[in-house]
């Protein structure tokens, strides 16, 4: 059964949730280190109960790093060159890195679904990384990415709530 999704209220809510997420970090160091199994079995459940084409939060708000592999699945997807996804596509950030020109993803459609998904940039298809080996390396990223997507939400809210 996939969970409706209420991604608006989802800002407010991490932001009363980040101090207790933050806390469990600091409290659960060593300990976060050794809980892959146990984060990537609520990833896997939560990802179950969620329909992510009712979000697509992460798809209308953040900004991908394209790759050079990413750019040329794309142009191949999109049967253009690869300097024709860049010209109508993309802009180097200021980080210097390859990013769409704007937000809402240009491939996201009216019904939530990608227009590219099976050559989606890489950053896309790892999305939200909560099933990602060496979970503990990336909490702090885990925390600003529940201000996006439920899935980061839940996992965050089961793993810090637990006896």
């Amino acid at each position: 059964m996939n969970k409706l999704i209420d991604f608006k209220s989802l800002p407010l809510r991490a932001a009363k949730c980040e101090p207790e997420w933050k806390r469990f970090q600091v409290k659960n160091k060593k300990k976060l280190e050794g809980m892959d199994l146990q984060v990537h079995a609520l990833h896997n459940k939560i990802s179950q109960r969620t329909d992510c084409l009712s979000c697509a939060n992460c798809c209308r708000s953040l900004g991908p790093r394209i790759t050079d592999k990413d750019l040329e699945r794309m142009a191949k997807a999109l049967r253009i060159k690869a300097s024709d996804v860049i010209l109508n596509y993309l802009r180097i950030d200021e980080d210097g890195d390859m990013v769409f020109k704007s937000m809402p993803c240009p491939f996201l459609g009216a019904d939530n679904y990608c227009s590219i998904y099976e050559s989606r940039p890489k950053a896309c298809r790892e999305y939200p990384h909560t099933d990602r080996k060496k979970f503990f390396q990336i909490f702090n990223l885990s925390i600003k990415n529940a201000y996006t997507c439920p899935i980061v939400f839940d996992v965050l809210e089961e793993l810090t709530n637990k006896p």
